[in-house]
């Protein structure tokens, strides 16, 4: 239970900032490009209650990656509807890139501070232990949900992106499966070898790469790709 409670602790602010700025991003440029539905239904807020998916909540605490309801969007406000969506789809991913960037720099910048350099057990040294892998927890769920959500199957955000860029009868072909798209999504992550050969491999490269010095720190959410 006392391990329960500590990687709660360590997941929770983070694991919220990923998935509730991944939505708002999603409203503030559908805002931006003339639909003001997100603002109207009290969605361009970081109060995680207004976004919180339970399910999906609990799915991050034990699989490592989570989700929120998703920001609603009435392509009907477009001027370009099929242009604009991308640009709407494109910016939860991007928001969560960015925002790996940020954990990563804020990792770094802990080794150049003295509560980085405590020595072991004291006061500093117990208060940086939960910072770095408060970071090293963001830096890795960042990757992953951008990852995840650049899958090209719709209603991923990619599959969105893709839907907005190819010809119109091939797009109506992808927009038929959408229905299907979440069973897609657990076939593709737990069936077959995509999440083991392809997704994990690739997002741990880029969380060590990316938090250098401080890779101890993914380590507790994920192993380094090829060890």
């Amino acid at each position: 239970m006392d391990i329960l409670l500590v990687k709660i602790s360590i997941m929770l602010v983070p694991g919220l900032l990923a998935i509730v700025l991944h939505e708002v991003a999603h409203g503030y440029i559908a805002e931006r490009l003339g639909d003001p539905t997100a603002r109207m239904l009290g969605r361009l807020t970081l109060n995680p209650f207004k976004h919180i998916d339970p399910f999906g909540l609990v799915v991050l605490f034990l699989v490592g990656f989570g989700w929120a309801r998703p920001v609603p969007v009435n392509v009907l406000n477009f001027k370009r509807p099929r242009q604009d969506m991308v640009w709407v789809a494109l910016a939860g991913p991007v928001t969560n890139l960015i925002l790996a960037g940020l954990s990563a720099l804020f990792l770094r910048l802990l080794l150049l501070m003295p509560l980085g350099a405590s020595q072991p057990g004291g006061f500093v040294s117990s208060l940086a232990e939960p910072l770095i892998l408060m970071a090293g927890f963001s830096l890795y769920i960042n990757l992953l949900l951008a990852a995840l959500n650049l899958l090209p199957v719709p209603p991923l955000d990619g599959g969105r992106v893709i839907s907005g860029v190819l010809p119109e009868a091939q797009a109506r072909w992808l927009a038929r499966i959408e229905p299907f798209g979440f069973f897609i999504l657990i076939l593709l992550v737990f069936v077959t070898p995509l999440w083991d050969k392809a997704l994990l491999p690739a997002v741990s490269f880029a969380a060590h790469w990316l938090a250098g010095p401080q890779a101890a720190a993914i380590q507790h959410f994920v192993p380094l790709a090829g060890s």
